[in-house]
């Protein structure tokens, strides 16, 4: 499992950045969604959910339109966020 940190921002959509576990060092791909709720599942499927705590500040950071949380992921979804969005 690689730990990377993900901060996402609201401006017009939802921004949605990442960083390596050093939090200086950015990955390449960026994300944008239109409805928080992708960011959610995003967020569950990183294993990033990993307590109440960090729900209730997930809330949170969803009410002043930016926060961040650290993500589980596999070496498969670590490589996507590695590579730069083809198109």
């Amino acid at each position: 499992m690689r730990r990377i940190y993900m901060y996402f921002m609201l401006r017009g959509g939802w921004h949605c950045q990442f960083l390596e576990a050093d939090l200086k060092t950015p990955l390449p791909r960026k994300l944008n969604f239109s409805d928080i709720a992708k960011v959610t599942k995003l967020i569950e499927r990183g294993n990033g959910f990993r307590d109440l705590e960090v729900r209730n500040m997930f809330a949170h950071a969803v009410q002043n339109g930016r926060g961040g949380v650290y993500l589980e992921l596999t070496e498969e979804q670590y490589q996507k966020l590695k590579s730069p969005k083809k198109g």
